[in-house]
């Protein structure tokens, strides 16, 4: 193929990487480590992230997020969206994938983390974590911004992660066309996915700082290769250079390699305010309340988790009556705290929950479940609410510690008569793991306050 970038006259510098997309090789590099103007290519790590957040819990793709007089008023490229408006994450998503969209962006970084500013930080924190040295975020969308900068490698590797870390949501970047929940979009990279043997995606990007910038990706066969590049003149002078990096790259792949799957970070986040949410009490979860996906082999379905409490309060009333003898014959069971052991493994959760439930109840009206250690300074808690009856609040407790086996594990479940009810509590948590557990219960629809130390 004829090169058409000899001789073009650059409207910003030029980078490309070319890279097989199996094993990381680099097959081609030029200026591949220059910082430059991403542009829109930033959304692929506003986009990285928003996945992140789902897979945590933090948000689903049905939930609703209000627009920002911000969000709005983003420049072009742009969905339309209204301050005040509702819309769901999934059609944001969609919206950035797939238009472009500016507000969309923002929109999304502004719902996963408070502001745009607190998820700029975010992502440049990703960014380290997934090897991406020389890359700095300043906002969600990639207009051109001082200190806003990344390379050609820093974004192909941002490119693998998304093929191999979400490949549930990656056929969103070889759409043509998607609803985007007020109209249907048309996909800014169309004309390589149409014209290109193999290509499906993902990302293009383009202000004048940064030139016309790509990274593609092409599957034929079991060979899988990705081309970046920064500075093009135009949108057809950088396809038809992407798709001479993609004919060398799959020139260069051998045919077969073993897939060596990028390794996918787990980068701890801190929000920079717990957020406090009030919702309706409730003990079982709404049918109608958006949940966050379940893990695999962890997380037991709804049915799972109704069966198992459902056969302890079968167990809570024989065991009642077998600690009242014992009682009788023995004070020291009522003197001393119940041992709970922590919810581990989903086989277990039966004869966990049975443990707890018939732990040795106090005559004193103020009840505490604890374990016999110290709490190694984890000192924030969650309360769900009061509810009048201890074994509803019991309940409640039992029920969220199997829902949540992945942020409570450690936490201690503690009831405590108040004046207005039996309130229900996991203490022993850290601030992060009491603020994300409360943005997942949040989501399902439970009530749910972080307390600090001393709260």
């Amino acid at each position: 193929m004829a090169s058409a970038w000899a001789g073009a006259t650059y409207a910003a510098p030029y980078a490309a990487l070319v890279i097989d997309a199996r094993t990381g090789e680099v097959l081609h590099s030029r200026n591949a480590d220059t910082r430059l103007h991403p542009a829109s290519l930033t959304k692929m790590m506003t986009l990285y992230v928003t996945f992140d957040a789902i897979r945590r819990g933090e948000l689903t793709l049905d939930t609703k997020v209000k627009i920002s007089r911000k969000a709005a008023a983003e420049q072009p490229s742009k969905l339309g969206l209204k301050a005040g408006q509702r819309i769901s994450i999934r059609y944001l998503i969609r919206a950035a994938a797939v238009k472009s969209a500016n507000d969309a962006a923002t929109a999304l970084g502004e719902a996963v983390a408070g502001s745009e500013a607190a998820f700029a930080r975010r992502m440049t924190a990703m960014a380290k974590a997934l090897g991406m040295t020389n890359t700095t975020f300043k906002n969600a969308h990639g207009l051109t911004e001082s200190g806003h900068m990344s390379t050609a490698r820093d974004m192909t590797t941002l490119g693998r992660h998304l093929i191999y870390d979400y490949p549930q949501y990656y056929n969103l970047f070889s759409r043509q066309t998607t609803h985007a929940g007020v109209r249907q979009v048309s996909n800014t990279n169309r004309r390589l996915l149409q014209n290109y043997k193999g290509a499906d995606g993902i990302k293009t990007g383009y202000t004048r700082a940064a030139g016309f910038n790509l990274v593609a990706s092409a599957e034929r066969g079991n060979e899988r290769v990705i081309a970046t590049v920064f500075g093009g003149t135009s949108t057809a002078a950088r396809n038809a250079r992407v798709a001479e990096l993609l004919d060398m790259g799959f020139k260069r792949a051998p045919s077969r390699a073993k897939l060596r799957k990028p390794t996918r970070p787990n980068l701890v986040t801190q929000p920079v305010k717990p957020k406090v949410i009030k919702v309706a009490p409730t003990i079982t979860a709404r049918r109608s309340s958006p949940r966050p996906l379940q893990r695999p082999d962890r997380a037991p379905s709804e049915d799972m988790l109704m069966a198992i409490v459902e056969s302890v309060d079968d167990n809570v009333s024989q065991a009642r009556a077998e600690v009242a003898t014992r009682t009788a014959q023995s004070t020291e069971l009522a003197s001393v705290g119940a041992v709970v052991t922590p919810i581990r493994k989903p086989q277990n959760l039966v004869q966990t929950a049975i443990d707890i439930t018939t732990a040795t109840r106090k005559p004193e009206p103020r009840r505490i479940i604890t374990r016999a250690s110290t709490s190694g300074g984890r000192h924030w808690s969650i309360s769900l609410g009061k509810y009048t009856t201890r074994d509803r609040a019991e309940r409640l407790l039992l029920k969220t510690a199997l829902q949540e086996i992945d942020t409570l594990d450690e936490a201690l479940r503690k009831v405590v008569n108040r004046p207005r009810g039996w309130e229900a509590n996991f203490v022993g948590l850290s601030q992060n793991d009491a603020t994300l557990a409360c943005q997942r219960l949040s989501a399902r629809g439970h009530d749910c306050e972080v307390r600090g130390p001393g709260a």
